[in-house]
This record gives C-alpha cells, structure tokens and sequence, in this order.
C-alpha cells in the first residue's frame, strides 16, 4: 500500500472515530479546541496527516511547490 493510500486510510479511521464519539457524547464546539481530551488528538492528527496528503498528491502529480 502507497503512503497516500494508508493516510487516506487513517483518515477515514479518524472520521469514524469522531462520529462515534459525537453519536456517544455529543459535542461541544469549544471542546473540539481543547487539547486534553480526545478531540484534541484527533484535530492534530488529523490536520498533519490531510497537510501531508496534500504534499503526496502534489508530488504525484508533478505540481509540488
């Protein structure tokens, strides 16, 4: 499996989990921003993976910066 295809993968692994976390608790917006629970992970996680996917695409195509 290509690296683009296993961040896409972890990607959507990432969107699961915060779907069911909002199905189980709800959720408020300002703890999306708060670092020390789940969703704080997942917003970093998250971001450094579509910024590294968006790198890997550029690459593929020929049009990196």
């Amino acid at each position: 499996m290509s690296r683009r295809q296993e961040v896409i993968t972890r990607m959507l692994e990432l969107q699961k989990q915060f779907i069911d976390y909002e199905h189980a608790n709800g959720l408020d917006p300002k703890d999306y921003y708060a670092d020390e629970n789940f969703l704080g992970g997942f917003r970093k996680e998250y971001y450094d993976l579509a910024k590294e996917l968006v790198d890997l695409s550029h690459a593929e195509k020929g049009s990196h910066r």
